[in-house]
Order: C-alpha cells, then sequence, then structure tokens
C-alpha cells in the first residue's frame, strides 16, 4: 500500500526489477503514462486506475518524438517537483513514479542530427490518418513509439487512458491488440459537471471549446441529427470566443445524419494553445 511519498524510479533497469518482483509476489500493477504538469484529469485519471490493481505506477516524461519540427519542445510546461509535491498531497496516490531521463534519441525525424535520430518507430496506420493527424503529421507515431517503449519497461498488467484524446486513446488500443501486449487497456472518460462541462473548464479558453461540445450534444439529444448543422454550431460558438477550429468531426469519419452512437471531436487554437474535446452522443 503506498503511502504519501512515492518511490522515485529513474531507470529502466530499476523499473523493470521493481515490476519483476511485485508480479513475482502475485501483485498487479496498473500504469498512467503521463507528460507531468498534474491538474485535475490526472488525478481522475491515478484514481480510476487504483480499482483495476494492487499498484499504481505513474510516468512523468515529455516525450520529444510526438513534437514536430515547427513545435518547440522547450515550451512544454514542466515541473517534477510541483507534481510531486501535489502526489504527495493525496494519501496513497501512487506507488512509484518512473521518471526516465532518456528512453532513446527519440526526435521527430530520422533526418535530425545527421541521421542520429530515431530509426524504429510504432505506427497504427488507419486510425492515426484525419483528425489530428491531419495538421500534427507525427505526433501519433511519436506517442505510439514512447508507450511501447515504457509498455516493454514498466511491465505492467493494467493501463489507463483518458479519453480527452478519444483518437489517441483508440490507437493505444488498436497497438495493443496488434502487438499482442498482455496489458488490459481502460478508457477513462472525461470528468464533468451537471451541465457536460468538463471540470476544468474553469479556465475561459478552455470553458469555450467545452461549452460549444455540450451545445451540441444538447441539440442531438433534442433531435438535431443533422451532422452539418452540429459542426457549423460548433465551429461558430468557437469562433465567438476568439478561437480558431482545427477540426469538428464525428466518429473517425464523417456522418450525415446521427444514427447511432457517435464522437464529436474538436479541436481549436487558441492563441499558441491548442484545446482538444469530444462528446459521446447517444441517441
Amino acid at each position: 500500500m503506498a503511502g504519501n511519498d512515492p518511490l522515485i524510479i529513474r531507470g529502466k533497469n530499476e523499473m523493470r526489477e521493481y515490476s519483476r518482483f511485485a508480479r513475482a509476489e502475485g501483485k498487479t500493477i496498473d500504469f498512467v503514462p503521463t507528460i507531468g504538469f498534474f491538474h485535475d484529469g490526472h488525478f481522475s485519471l491515478i484514481h480510476e486506475s487504483k480499482k483495476h490493481a494492487d499498484l499504481t505506477v505513474v510516468s512523468i516524461y515529455v516525450n520529444p518524438g510526438q513534437f514536430s519540427p515547427n513545435e518547440d519542445l522547450s515550451t512544454y510546461p514542466s515541473d517534477f517537483d510541483g507534481d510531486i509535491q501535489k502526489l504527495k498531497s493525496v494519501s496513497g496516490a501512487v506507488d512509484v513514479v518512473f521518471h526516465p531521463q532518456n528512453l532513446g534519441n527519440v526526435v521527430s525525424c530520422v533526418e535530425i542530427n545527421g541521421g542520429m535520430g530515431h530509426e524504429t518507430w510504432v505506427r497504427v496506420e488507419r486510425l492515426e490518418k484525419g483528425l489530428c493527424g491531419n495538421s500534427r503529421h507525427v505526433f501519433f507515431r511519436g506517442v505510439t513509439t514512447i508507450v511501447a517503449k515504457l509498455f516493454n519497461i514498466v511491465e505492467h498488467d493494467v493501463d489507463v487512458f483518458g479519453k480527452k484524446n478519444y483518437q489517441q486513446w483508440r490507437i493505444i488500443k488498436r497497438m495493443v491488440q496488434d502487438l499482442d501486449f498482455g496489458i488490459n487497456v481502460i478508457g477513462a472518460d472525461l470528468i464533468r459537471d451537471e451541465d457536460s462541462l468538463a471540470k476544468n473548464s474553469s479556465d475561459c479558453i478552455f470553458y469555450a471549446i467545452s461549452k460549444s461540445q455540450s451545445n451540441a450534444e444538447f441539440a442531438a439529444e433534442n433531435g438535431q441529427l443533422n451532422c452539418k448543422e452540429l459542426r457549423d454550431s460548433v465551429i461558430q460558438a468557437i469562433h465567438e470566443a476568439g478561437g480558431k477550429v482545427d477540426y469538428a468531426e464525428e466518429s473517425l469519419g464523417p456522418l450525415k445524419e446521427i444514427s447511432i452512437p457517435v464522437v464529436f471531436y474538436v479541436a481549436a487554437i487558441f492563441g499558441n494553445v491548442r484545446l482538444l474535446d469530444n462528446m459521446e452522443i447517444n441517441v
């Protein structure tokens, strides 16, 4: 049982040894991969993970492989000490924090640094197309490669991924299926309030995108099933809030009308901040 102070592991071999020893004792391990800078969404994933295994491992690793050459990795927010203090403030939050310093020379393109980048990549070719894949061409390749490496290091039983990036969650599930990882991947719903707004929507920017999604869900539940009209209403709401829409789409392909349960996806840019949300619409 975890105390308030999680064990911090930085080495890959040390992480493997911990997991193998725990599993030899008959304990199950849940893994929550993150890039740090914790907020309530992360703690909801940790809370969910504790329902499925004896021990919880959280990784903190900002993955350079998911940044394209025109995205500045150095500007991504990071506060490792602050993250650890947040974990300590929650009794028994996690057992281990895996904080590797380097998971190999994983850069966005093998041509960078004179061809000394990562040469082996994991791709889920069909599902990575469209949505985020249209504007962030190397993003999912970087995610799946590093996640596969983490899976091979942590050697866990259960993995919890948030559904906020629904496309990413589906890609990870498919990778686990296709490559026969012995891991149960669980999708955790985005926590919302009674108005279907994401709990972290106190940020006025995220509030705008979350509100546009909840309006679309309300309209669909009240008979507005034309997908173009739903998309137009979401786009208009984001534009009125000062944002630029990257995409607003339903499911993982275009539909004319909602006749089955679908997921409605939206990504928008406010200044230099890119935000995602999705809404499962059941009619």
